[in-house]
């Protein structure tokens, strides 16, 4: 019988969990949560020294980890990438799918070629990632997959048609997932960030010379019932609770971090 009062785990302790795209942002905000929840935690991203300098800082801190650089456009790549995790740490316990690209083209001047390395990027790679962990996640006796989609698997803007359709894309392979190696005990989901205050934003956040607002600053804080824009620390939570046995019964839902945005249609001009 349950126990009405227990409370759910939030702990992580003993689990591996792989992080893409996390030497930086968000993925390195989740990395980040997940250490100090008490999981192995492996840290990718494309160079070399920034695996190293993120491992360095994750260790000295207490932390199990481990860098590894990989390129997400390559098979190869990622293949070797799960080979690493899985010989230092024997399995997977917790896939994250953050790494991405983004190439903002007006839609009729975008080439084929930028369209399918955005494709390949945040669409294919995750598939490829999947693919080699769930097998061990079977075997095992079940997992967490957890893809980092956006806004934009909801909605279209001007110069992002590359990224909506990856991220649409994501958001329907999360659900696939779910609905065919759910019954192995494996759990995927999805988080969509919002707006987020990261260093690539930065221009867009600055004063005027006049001290008003940036215009596209002005325009989330509209958009946004906070008010502001999310940080990446706001992405820890989240994704403890959906990495964690908290959401053993939760499967195939994209949890929108917007801070309402897509909630809302805006103040009135």
């Amino acid at each position: 019988m349950n126990d009405l009062f227990k409370v759910p785990a939030y702990d992580l302790t003993g689990k591996v969990a792989l992080v893409t795209g996390s030497t930086r942002g968000i993925g390195n905000a989740v990395a980040a949560g997940f250490a100090a929840a008490g999981a192995a935690v492996t840290i990718v991203g494309r160079k070399s020294a920034d695996c190293e300098r993120i491992q360095k800082e994750f260790t000295d801190k207490g932390y199990q980890c481990l860098g590894v650089p990989a390129d997400m456009s390559d098979i190869e790549s990622i293949d070797s990438l799960v080979a690493a995790v899985e010989d230092r740490f024997g399995q997977i316990d917790i896939l994250v799918n953050n790494a991405g690209i983004i190439k903002r083209i007006p839609m009729t001047e975008m080439s084929a070629a930028d369209f399918r390395q955005v494709i390949d990027v945040d669409l294919t790679a995750p598939f490829i990632v999947a693919k080699a962990v769930i097998p061990s996640m079977i075997k095992k006796g079940g997992g967490k997959i957890i893809n980092i989609c956006s806004m934009m698997s909801e909605l279209g803007r001007e110069t992002v048609s590359a990224y909506a359709a990856a991220k649409g894309g994501l958001k329907m392979l999360t659900k696939n997932i779910a609905s065919e190696y759910g019954e192995n005990n494996i759990q995927c989901n999805g988080i969509g960030p919002g707006y987020i205050e990261s260093p690539q934003t930065a221009p867009l956040r600055e004063k005027q010379p006049d001290g008003s607002r940036h215009p596209f600053d002005s325009f989330i804080i509209s958009k946004t019932p906070a008010a502001r824009w999310g940080r990446a620390d706001d992405l820890k939570g989240p994704a403890v609770f959906l990495a964690s046995s908290a959401s053993d019964f939760v499967n195939g839902h994209i949890l929108y971090v917007d801070g309402g945005i897509l909630a809302y249609i805006g103040k009135q001009p």
